[in-house]
């Protein structure tokens, strides 16, 4: 059989036409998929790209609902409520409450205990928590003391015990970190590869946006913001990092008409009294660097820039006030290069 020059023309015209629309559909770039709720007291946002367009919101609601129900303080049936209630501790039944434990002890050892979740009493006792508000004394500071510092609790693959009866454990410091952790290993399991998560303002970034095809940017808020007026002091370009900031914004109580700060520093009992005035941490994961956040709030910036030459794996923003009241900021190297500081 002959084939004419024009049915070859023909086909071979029609095959480069199906090529470039099998090419052009590989190479589109879907529409980003938002979604977002509300988990642990604050709101979660969620932005992926997925080219099956799958829409995972009741899967991410489901799979909080469970963290939740292992590490809310506010719930008094969730697991780490019944370990405080508890006199010699908890067995697990839950997957999520291990490995917040485990990390809480990481960064408790890290740090001299600048993080330790035991300070739970301490949080109670001064308004910050959901127990009872005592607006405690000196006496009854020392008294609370007695039984905190996370040396006073022992981890098992399958249980955390208590070495004294009174021992409570608060994940006020950790706890978002390790959802949005949660929630990020959930989505790339199932294949996503660019994705930026956000849970209470702290989170992870992993690849890019593939919209506008740059790295994820987030923005810090400026320590002077007021709950009304929220304005940016940083915007921060991040690949495959989490970023979590703690600081004392709006999280205040004032008592006698002083201002008292909700990060408890364990080693005095009182609020912490730092000039620096909020830290911005990047890791590998949420739950380490929001374990290290607080540790930095409690230990000022000071103590924080001399121990993180020991720390590679930790990149900082850190902001703190001078004696002659301005507002000055420190970077670790790596972090620099993707920082754009407002005036």
């Amino acid at each position: 059989m002959i084939i004419s020059k024009k049915n070859i023309l023909h086909t071979l015209t029609l095959f480069i036409s199906i090529f470039a629309v099998q090419l052009y559909g590989k190479n589109q770039v879907p529409e980003p998929i938002r979604i977002e709720g509300k988990t642990m007291g604050t709101t979660y946002h969620i932005t992926y790209f997925d080219k099956k367009g799958r829409d995972f919101k009741n899967s991410v609601d489901s799979l909080l609902l469970v963290v939740n129900k292992s590490i809310n303080n506010y719930d008094t049936t969730s697991e780490v409520s019944r370990f405080n209630k508890s006199t010699e501790g908890l067995a697990f039944q839950l997957p999520y409450l291990y490995s917040p434990v485990k990390k809480a002890k990481e960064v408790f050892l890290a740090s001299d205990g600048a993080f330790d979740p035991t300070v739970m009493p301490l949080v109670n006792a001064w308004g910050f928590g959901p127990g009872k508000q005592i607006n405690p004394d000196s006496a009854q500071i020392d008294s609370i003391k007695a039984f905190v510092g996370f040396h006073k609790i022992r981890l098992k693959p399958d249980s955390v015990l208590k070495l004294d009866p009174r021992v409570q454990l608060d994940f006020g410091g950790i706890g978002q970190g390790y959802g949005a952790d949660v929630v990020t290993d959930f989505l790339k399991s199932k294949g996503i590869t660019d994705l930026l998560v956000e849970l209470g303002g702290e989170g992870m970034a992993v690849g890019k946006n593939l919209k506008t095809n740059r790295l994820w940017e987030i923005g810090i808020l400026n320590p002077n913001s007021t709950y009304e007026n929220q304005f940016f002091k940083a915007y921060v370009a991040l690949h495959d990092k989490s970023f979590t900031t703690s600081g004392n914004y709006f999280n205040y109580r004032e008592i006698d008409g002083k201002k008292y700060s909700h990060t408890i520093d364990p080693e005095t009992g009182y609020p912490a009294q730092r000039s620096i005035l909020s830290a911005s941490v990047f890791a590998d994961d949420c739950i380490t660097a929001d374990g290290w956040d607080t540790a930095f709030m409690v230990m000022g910036h000071e103590k924080a820039i001399e121990l993180l030459k020991a720390h590679p794996e930790l990149e900082v923003l850190l902001m703190y006030s001078t004696p002659d009241g301005r507002m000055e900021t420190y970077m670790t190297p790596g972090i620099t290069p993707f920082v754009k500081l407002e005036p």
